[in-house]
């Protein structure tokens, strides 16, 4: 093996390029993701009489991969290696590099020096490709170390191509084939396996896809843990156990995919982009952890498939929406760009509109629309004591942190929805006319007092005091019971006519499936006292 001293020789030119180009801008001092570019660029530069000082053969080449720099200007130069333009799987190296130019010492994944008999393999493309699936198969119901889960379903396995096998004692001309899959888990496989060209034994696999629990402190769900996905050393902000949901920055051109290399994502400031893009990856991951947990839902559409999450959307955009066509949330900035729209029981509410549109399909108008936002209010906030966190403790009082009439006060108000200046606490004939956003304060109403009852009480450290239209005295069955109800009369009686007194109907329907007469009786009274009878 080349000594470390030969090295130092053949490289000793390298060092002028190398000061050169480490020396800082005198027009400023660049930023990281330039100093990094920088440093990629010297590394492709240098990776010929690199390769020629490792005395690397004829038909071998090096390919930058990254490069790392020490605070004393030390370069860590990582390279992929090629053979006869085929990758060489298994003979990548790291050159570490002194700040002169000079080669301290190089780590090599394969030590010995590449040859091949032939580059002609003995089995096709679609042979090897066909024989990785039926590998893939054969594991079917077997969990291992590294997936921790074992796989359930086998799909398409991708164009076999062929490599060179580095990964053993002696080299081989191999296919590298990569089979999809879905793990018992609900986390979809991406199965790379490797196998000899000349034989179709199979000489290695592993996934692609792997999860990874990550920290986040947003700016409004303070600091959370958050299922990602690593592909190799970057980590992305997609949830493979939920549906492949994911979020990406929706003020940036093309809506990349947030990605980190720590896992670590924000600060709780909204000046860090990441923040925003916390909250929301939580939103959506706790809204799918409700519905799955609670009413055994899959998702949205029921379906497996998860969101996409948009933030940073607009220019102090101070709203959130759910859009149906994309299958997505967005998230403005709120005022002066400072006060991201992602608080839990208002991107929760707008998720449960996609539910609504899927089930009963209520139009955003008359009573129907009253009923469509009183829907969303009422998941969401039980999204908000589902999640319990600590920096946005669980209440009946809807946007509470975002500010939305600019005096500090909640948007809206779940035990006494008039307080809002513009809601109704009771049904009227004439209700149907107004925005549904005030309308819906009589399923709210319902809900609050089926769910805690009437009067003056303390719930989690805030005040509540819930009128009733008949001076009656209500005693609540308990939220969750409350949003059993709600949630069977949306999904299964809920039709898009459905006004008040028909929803009365449909909830009565199902107290009774699921509980027993002093529930239907509760549900009754609730609705008499908000004066639907």
């Amino acid at each position: 093996m080349l000594t470390v001293g030969a090295v130092l020789s053949a490289t000793a030119l390298l060092a002028g390029v190398v000061q050169a180009a480490a020396a800082p801008a005198q027009a400023g001092v660049p930023s990281a993701a330039q100093q990094h570019d920088a440093l990629l660029a010297l590394a492709e530069a240098q990776a010929a009489p690199v390769a020629g000082a490792l005395a690397l053969g004829d038909r071998e080449r090096l390919v930058v991969k990254d490069v790392v720099t020490d605070a004393d200007g030390t370069r860590h130069l990582r390279y992929d290696r090629t053979f006869a333009g085929l990758p060489v799987i298994g003979g990548d190296l790291v050159v570490h590099q002194r700040a002169d130019g000079s080669i301290a010492s190089v780590d090599r994944a394969f030590a010995g020096r590449l040859s091949l008999p032939s580059l002609a393999p003995k089995l096709s493309a679609d042979r090897a490709a066909a024989g990785a699936a039926d590998a893939v198969r054969a594991t079917l119901g077997a969990s291992t170390a590294q997936e921790g889960a074992a796989l359930a379903q086998v799909g398409s396995a991708g164009e076999a191509q062929l490599v060179v096998w580095a990964g053993g004692d002696t080299p081989r001309l191999a296919y590298r084939t990569v089979v999809q899959g879905v793990r018992t888990d609900g986390v979809p496989s991406s199965r790379r396996v490797i196998t000899d060209a000349g034989t179709g034994a199979v000489l290695a696999s592993d996934d692609a896809v792997r999860t990874a629990t990550g920290t986040g402190t947003g700016v409004n769900v303070g600091a959370v843990t958050l299922t990602t996905t690593q592909s190799g050393a970057t980590y992305q902000l997609k949830d493979a156990t939920r549906g492949n949901q994911s979020t990406v920055d929706g003020g940036v051109p093309g809506n990349p995919l947030f990605t980190s290399t720590t896992n670590s994502w924000g600060n709780g400031f909204a000046s860090n982009r990441q923040s925003a893009a916390v909250d929301a990856q939580f939103d959506a991951a706790v809204t799918w952890d409700y519905f799955k947990n609670t009413f055994g839902r899959n998702g949205i559409r029921n379906n497996g498939v998860g969101i996409t999450s948009r933030v940073h959307v607009g220019n102090g955009l101070m709203d959130l929406f759910w859009d149906d066509t994309c299958y997505c949330m967005s998230y403005g900035d709120g005022r002066s760009n400072s006060k991201p729209m992602t608080e839990l029981d208002v991107a929760a509410h707008e998720m449960s509109h996609g539910i609504t549109a899927v089930t009963a399909g209520l139009p955003y108008s008359g009573e129907p629309g009253g009923l469509d936002e009183a829907t969303s209010d009422i998941l969401g906030t039980m999204v908000e004591w589902y999640a319990s966190l600590q920096a946005d403790p669980p209440d009946y009082l809807i946007a509470e942190k975002l500010d939305f009439m600019g005096n500090g006060t909640p948007l809206r108000y779940m035990d006494e929805p008039s307080k809002d200046g513009y809601s109704r606490d009771f049904w009227y004939s004439g209700i149907g006319a107004l925005d549904p956003h005030f309308s819906s304060g009589v399923g709210n109403h319902f809900f609050y007092l089926l769910s805690e009852g009437s009067g003056a009480k303390v719930v989690n450290g805030v005040a509540y005091n819930s009128p009733t239209a008949d001076g009656s005295t209500l005693v609540g069955i308990g939220r969750d019971k409350a949003a059993a109800i709600w949630y069977r009369a949306l999904t299964i009686y809920f039709t898009s006519t459905t006004n008040y007194r028909t929803a009365r109907n449909a909830t009565v329907a199902a107290a009774r499936d699921l509980y027993g007469q002093p529930e239907v009786n509760a549900v009754a009274a609730a609705w008499k006292a908000v004066n639907v009878n």
